[in-house]
Order: C-alpha cells, then sequence, then structure tokens
C-alpha cells in the first residue's frame, strides 16, 4: 500500500477527476468498483440532484466514493450539510479557502482533499489541516490556477513544501506518465480527460467523440479575465478570441459566456456554440472506454514502464 491507497482504502493510487457535467454516479461507481477512487462532481448539481447521485453510489458500490465540491458553490451550505447527511466520506474541495470548510468536514468524519495550483497555497491546504493535495499543472482541463505551471514543474515544487500525500493532477492519462508524476514526488494520480471519454461519463456521446478527434494543439487555456478555462478550440473559442481583439471588458467576456455554456458543450453536445473543456493530454485519447479498462490499462501500462526504467543505468 502507498499514501494513497491507504489514505483511501483503495487498490489503486488513481483518482477520477470530478469533473463538471461528466462525473456522475454513474462513473463514480465504476472506477471505485474497478480499485480506483471515483468522485461525484458537484460543480454542476443542484443540491437534491447531489443527493439523489450520492444514494445512487451506494447502491451501485460497496467500494469507497467521494464528492468534488468547488468552493464557489451557491448552495455550498446546502451541499455540505447533504454531504455530511448522506454519510459521504471523501470530499475534494477547489476554487476556494481550504479553511473555510475543512474543520466542519473533518469533525464529521470526512477525509480532505483540496486541489490547488501553486506550491504556496499547497502549504496553505496543508496548514489548513487537509488531509491530501491534489497539485493541477495547467495541462489540465476545465478551470486552470493562473500561474501557469506545468505538472512535472509543480509536482517536485509542491512535494518540497508539504509533508502530506501528494496528487499529481493534470495531463495524466497512461501508467507512464502516473509513474513520472510519482517518480517526481506524487503519491497518487487524478485523471480527468480520459475518464470524460469513458462509457460511464455522463457527458453526451458528441463531446466524447470530440475529445477523441482531438490532436495536439488543439485546446487553449483563456478567460484569464474571469477564470482561466482550458477549452477545445470551437467556434465559441473563436468568438473569444474574436473579441479579445476589441480589447473587451470584463463585463463584455461575461456577455459573450452568458449562462450554462458548459452544460450545452458538454452535457447538450453542443460542439458549435458549447464550451468544451478538455485537456491537452485529449491528444492522446483515441477511443471511448469502459472506465475499468481504462483503470486496467493504466495499471498494465505503469507496471511495464517501471520495469522498463529500471533497468536503466548511467
Amino acid at each position: 500500500m502507498n499514501k494513497i491507497t491507504e489514505l483511501f482504502k483503495i487498490k489503486y493510487p488513481i483518482i477520477q477527476g470530478g469533473m463538471i457535467w461528466n462525473s456522475g454516479y454513474k462513473l463514480a461507481s465504476a472506477v471505485s468498483n474497478a480499485g480506483g477512487l471515483g468522485l461525484i462532481g458537484a460543480g454542476s448539481m443542484y443540491p437534491e440532484v447531489l443527493r439523489e447521485h450520492i444514494q445512487k453510489c451506494k447502491k451501485a458500490t460497496s467500494k469507497p466514493f467521494g464528492v468534488n465540491v468547488p468552493m464557489l458553490y451557491p448552495n455550498i451550505e446546502e451541499i455540505m450539510k447533504i454531504i455530511v447527511d448522506e454519510g459521504v466520506k471523501i470530499v475534494f474541495t477547489s476554487a476556494g479557502n481550504p479553511k473555510t470548510w475543512t474543520s466542519f468536514l473533518k469533525e464529521n468524519g470526512i477525509t480532505v482533499v483540496h486541489v490547488v495550483s501553486s506550491s504556496t497555497f499547497a502549504l496553505k491546504a496543508q496548514n489548513a489541516g487537509v488531509d491530501a493535495i491534489v497539485a493541477e499543472g495547467f495541462e489540465a482541463g476545465g478551470h486552470n490556477g493562473r500561474e501557469e505551471t506545468t505538472t512535472f514543474t509543480l509536482i517536485p515544487m509542491v512535494r518540497e513544501k508539504i509533508t502530506i500525500p501528494l496528487i499529481a493532477a493534470g495531463g495524466i492519462a497512461t501508467g507512464r506518465g502516473m509513474l513520472a508524476a510519482m517518480i517526481l514526488g506524487a503519491n497518487g494520480v487524478q485523471v480527468g480527460s480520459r475518464f470524460a471519454a469513458s462509457i460511464e461519463s455522463s457527458a453526451h456521446d458528441n463531446f466524447k467523440e470530440t475529445i477523441v478527434s482531438v490532436n495536439e494543439g488543439d485546446t487553449q487555456l483563456t478567460l484569464k479575465e474571469l477564470a482561466p478555462v482550458r477549452l477545445i478550440k470551437n467556434k465559441f473559442y473563436q468568438d473569444i478570441q474574436d473579441l479579445y481583439q476589441r480589447n473587451p471588458t470584463k463585463d463584455e467576456l461575461l456577455a459573450l459566456l452568458g449562462r450554462a455554456r458548459a452544460k450545452r458543450g458538454m452535457f447538450e453536445g453542443d460542439l458549435i456554440e458549447g464550451e468544451l473543456e478538455i485537456g491537452q493530454i485529449a491528444g492522446i485519447i483515441d477511443k471511448i472506454q469502459p472506465a475499468a479498462t481504462i483503470i486496467e490499462e493504466m495499471i498494465t501500462d505503469f507496471n511495464i514502464a517501471k520495469k522498463d526504467t529500471i533497468t536503466f543505468e548511467f
């Protein structure tokens, strides 16, 4: 057992990202049943929808699973109450100050993990009492830190600052990527984009098919004035770039973004006007697979890469 498998009582140190519009109970339970840690993504769920997914996940798996909670969520108090009432044992928090909810969650017997994009915030999260850190490089899909620090730069920097378990995220979709992250100091990995393209992902089939068609260079980090987000370059993305040519105000960017743009793209399958969030690593994802197959392939790849690596001597 390593520190992550021990902390979560799971077989493999692979955590599924709690991605909005992708991470319902079907994906979370499938990942957990396959030996990883599945996460329900609360960021795209109304409180009662989250409760329903937690209850269905408990029926679909006897293994540990968790909930990912962006702390900017408007119904955060209700969300946290539901998590406690439903007996969730693991919570990943992001997009906010870890001091706000960590004590409350831990007092209720919940293991808390916080997502950061810098070693400075990693140290603050450790000081706030979290049990583990996810350090996410800017290769990741969806919302990112403003620092634009890559995963392979970030992981060793964070490792130097903290003593608690460390999970690497951003640009990891293979066993070789997992091994590389762990050599750099991570105890486990969080995988988003590859699970977004899984059969059990709640994303629209149009979005899944787009993920597997993405090539190197087809995503870009944008909207830094609002909240940096990595998007596939579709018409909506191009509209953003065209607006930037006119030196827009923040209000003009907000007006273009509008409401429910991510739902429109990833959940409803509008590939033209929707917001399509995915990581750079999508360039090597070439098929839609069951979550269990993804985990099996990653572990096989990890073990082969590990054997290959230890044969080198200089």
